[in-house]
């Protein structure tokens, strides 16, 4: 039987939030079967728990929110910038497990999912007695904004392709677009480690609005008009692009169980991700709660050592 899993042992770490600049300690805890991903408001008295999903988004400017309110105006208990900790937990196949904060965001770290995926392994993972269960996207879906857009389409795994349009110096010499089946291909080496982005021009604005108050050279790719400020560079020359796909793959990881599916995504944001999900489940025929009792018949990404991929 495929199972689910969690961790073997608490883990912390401290750092800032990329949108609050709010120092944060961030707790990684073994949570039991059918949990899921909670998120523990420990600062607040009592804790608050939100447990992820795509119906607690409530804010998709710049990150992915989770609340306990009904929207942006209405916050009540939030927790911010879930998405990178999110494509992490997806990369390395955690159901369940608590995440206790003390701030209303995750903190960024280096920008990337690198950091959390090392966190996870620290604390190692834990097969539980429960089947692992499964999204499976039984008919294709779409949403539109513009020229963005994103899609769902049936896929025995998990595959994803992404492409952006930046008309930027420093973006138009890398890769534009990529595809990744994780089938063959290994989220830890391939895709964690891609950071988050920004332009200088855009900092003012940003920080007037609430945003962007703990961005650095060490959390993000910074840009001028012209080039990229880092002294190091790129880490790859998808960087971009595979960011893009970090994201999306940390959104979608909101649904709640991992998806079956093969997702692709043009320009697309934390917007249109969390509207694509709430337009796959909008329609019970559009997906499938599946398990599978032997390894052997399971996807072969699954099947495997997600913490040797």
């Amino acid at each position: 039987m495929l199972r689910q899993r969690t961790i073997k042992a608490q883990v912390r770490t401290t750092g800032v939030g990329l949108h609050s600049g709010r120092r944060v300690e961030l707790t990684l805890r073994p949570a039991p079967a059918d949990t899921g991903v909670v998120f523990r408001r420990t600062d607040l008295k009592p804790p608050v728990e939100i447990r992820a999903g795509a119906d607690r988004v409530t804010d998709t400017r710049m990150a992915s929110t989770l609340s306990t309110g009904q929207g942006a105006h209405d916050p009540s208990a939030q927790v911010a910038t879930v998405e990178h900790l999110m494509a992490a937990l997806a990369g390395l196949g955690i159901d369940n497990v608590y995440v206790d904060v003390t701030a209303p965001e995750i903190p960024i770290l280096d920008g990337s999912a690198g950091s959390f995926v090392f966190l996870i392994q620290s604390a190692g993972v834990l097969e539980q007695g429960e089947p692992k269960r499964f999204i499976a996207v039984r008919k294709a879906v779409e949403v539109h904004e513009g020229d963005k857009w994103a899609r769902l389409e049936p896929h025995f795994g998990f595959r994803a392709r992404f492409s952006i349009e930046f008309a930027h110096p420093a973006i138009d010499a890398t890769e534009q677009q990529v595809e990744v089946d994780f089938a063959t291909s290994s989220f830890i080496n391939d895709v964690a480690r891609a950071r988050t982005f920004g332009f200088v021009q855009d900092v003012e604005a940003l920080r007037a609005s609430g945003l962007a108050q703990g961005g650095s050279l060490g959390n993000a790719i910074v840009m001028d008009e012209y080039r990229i400020l880092n002294a190091e560079g790129l880490r790859s020359t998808d960087e971009f692009v595979k960011h893009k796909m970090l994201d999306a793959i940390g959104d979608l990881y909101l649904a709640g169980h991992p998806l079956l599916a093969t997702y692709t995504g043009h320009k697309s944001g934390h917007a249109l991700n969390n509207a694509l999900l709430r337009v796959l489940f909008a329609d019970p025929a559009n997906y499938e709660l599946v398990s599978f009792g032997d390894r052997k018949t399971a996807p072969r990404l699954f099947a495997g050592d997600w913490n040797a991929a």
